[in-house]
């Protein structure tokens, strides 16, 4: 099998796996456990089944594709450089997001995602499950959707933008497990934002940095405001 084949077997294995993990591994874990309810623990063992995935992925990649999990060498900057950047990306992900979050909630009159909802109660004072879910996405997403897919897309189609979009799009689709149009839609508008910055400063570094704040704001948003309030939450 040529490189490229090799590149396009393992997005598909990458995005198999980590829809799989998203839509059953709660299922799984609750008749292991004989649960007909989520908890803290279940929802915990829920994001380490994302790491599983990681390193499923990386034994791919060691003994199937035989090259650098990294296509692109990550570069370096300065302190000031990275402070910045974090920064500037948050606030556009997060300014950018609220607004179409808010558009679709006017338009379709689309209410909180349900399982949003249900495991909102899980992150209540438990901060060792926020600090958990939130490296949990940094680290898997970035390194996964950024890192791992985009680049190889770009070699398999010798196309940046499709790149871009096509990493974007699949980071959005696995984010509609949530069961709303603004938990795809903001997603992608991420998605597409962390992969302009990934193809232009080639640093996942920065990007799972942010990602993380992005998550703990919100969560910590969620831990002591009524979720009913809050307009913008990516996990």
């Amino acid at each position: 099998m040529s490189l490229n084949g090799r590149y396009s077997l393992g997005i598909i294995l990458t995005f198999v796996l980590l829809a799989a993990s998203m839509l059953y591994s709660i299922p799984l874990i609750n008749l292991f456990f004989e649960s007909k309810v989520l908890t803290a623990e279940i929802f915990f063992y829920n994001r380490l089944s994302l790491w599983l995935v990681l390193i499923l992925v990386l034994v791919y990649n060691f003994f199937i594709e035989n090259r650098s999990f990294f296509v692109w060498e990550d570069k370096k900057y300065s302190p000031i450089f990275y402070f910045g950047a974090i920064i500037i990306l948050y606030l556009i992900c997060a300014i950018g997001g609220a607004f179409l979050n808010g558009i679709i909630m006017l338009l379709t009159k689309e209410k909180l995602s349900e399982k949003i909802l249900q495991i909102s109660s899980l992150f209540k004072n438990n901060y060792f499950i926020i600090i958990f879910t939130c490296l949990t996405a940094g680290v898997i997403e970035e390194l996964l959707m950024r890192a791992y897919i985009q680049p190889r897309i770009e070699k398999i189609y010798k196309s940046p933008v499709l790149g871009i979009l096509i990493s974007a799009i699949l980071f959005g689709i696995l984010h509609s497990t949530y069961g709303t149009v603004g938990q795809v839609v903001v997603p992608f508008f991420i998605g597409i934002v962390f992969a302009l910055f990934y193809k232009k400063y080639s640093n996942i570094k920065i990007l799972i940095i942010c990602h993380f704040m992005f998550d703990f704001i919100s969560l910590m948003i969620m831990n002591f405001v009524d979720l009913k309030n809050l307009t913008l939450l990516s996990l």
